[in-house]
């Protein structure tokens, strides 16, 4: 079964490896060419992060850096990777190819100038993320104590998504930043979190949360990382269902997806170490979910209700 996962960190290990390693079959990477061919992952969007001890003035230049990378060396030197640009993009994928998106996990690398997020459009940016955990100039992250929601900036990003159909994703936002975008935007999405009804993470949502951004037509992607799906012990697939079926009873079946953030993760769920043991994962939800259920968590609840398609 063909799956869409919202998020992965391969272009940051392609960036800090300066070209030693190879996306298509690079054993350091999680999501290499090879294992989202053997998982059957027919889209792999790819977040452009940069790490918070990075220099103000260099973070733009990362930035693009990491751009370089997935142009010259996921698209480049792999004919079959084909970029989405375009939401209508996803319907012309081939058999044998796989699609590749770029998102912006935290916009600290633009500071105040929005000509930058721009230009990150125009080189296929289509899902944006306001902060990583910490505060920035548009709004305060998962991890900051002040818990602030989002700035007149933050604001202008989101009227600019908005304008451009551009999703914007919730995932790393502070708890009263989220409620201000689930006001705001016409294309809110979790991309890669779980249910902090199951699991007390910041980096979760609440009930109340997942229910608003139901409501709003939004999606939840849930996340392979095992700090956010279990307190502590050894993480199964079955764990990870669980926040599939908490959602679920929220009224999300419809609305529910896959953000692995493979690549960003330094421990795994039992066979879902990687890409290449996706199947895993969509085996253990055909135990107790219908077919046609278990394709909306995999692709089709993404592309029933993209941009420009189910809205």
């Amino acid at each position: 079964m063909n799956i869409i996962d919202l998020h992965c960190d391969a272009l940051l290990k392609l960036q800090e490896a300066k070209g030693t390693i190879r996306f298509a079959d690079g054993a350091e990477l999680e999501t290499n060419k090879s294992r989202l061919l053997q998982g059957q992952v027919k889209v792999q969007c790819f977040a452009i992060f940069i790490e918070p001890d990075i220099k103000g003035d260099q973070k733009f230049q990362v930035v693009l850096e990491q751009i370089d990378y997935f142009y010259k060396e996921v698209l480049g030197k792999n004919p079959d990777m084909v970029h989405i640009k375009d939401w209508a993009d996803f319907d012309r994928l081939k058999i044998g190819q796989i699609g590749a998106m770029l998102t912006l996990e935290g916009v600290d690398a633009i500071g105040n100038d929005l000509s930058k997020l721009h230009i990150l459009y125009q080189l296929g940016v289509r899902s944006v993320g306001l902060t990583w955990n910490q505060a920035n100039l548009a709004a305060d992250g998962a991890g900051e104590p002040r818990g602030a929601g989002l700035t007149l900036l933050g604001k202008e990003i989101v009227a600019f998504n908005n304008e451009h159909q551009i999703l914007t994703d919730v995932s790393h936002l502070s708890d009263k930043g989220t409620w201000e975008v689930l006001e705001l935007a016409k294309y809110p999405i979790a991309s890669h979190s779980n249910a902090r009804a199951l699991c007390h993470h910041p980096r979760n949502l609440t009930d109340e949360q997942a229910k608003a951004m139901f409501s709003k037509g939004g999606l939840i992607h849930v996340v392979y990382n095992p700090p956010f799906i279990k307190e502590s012990g050894e993480v199964t697939i079955a764990d990870l269902v669980h926040h599939i079926d908490h959602f679920c009873s929220l009224g999300g079946v419809k609305q529910i997806g896959l953000g692995s953030d493979f690549d960003g993760i330094s421990t795994f769920i039992t066979n879902l170490e990687d890409a290449s043991k996706s199947q895993n994962l969509i085996n253990e939800l055909l135990k107790y979910y219908k077919e046609e259920e278990v394709k909306g968590f995999a692709y089709e609840n993404f592309l029933n209700l993209r941009p420009g398609i189910g809205r």
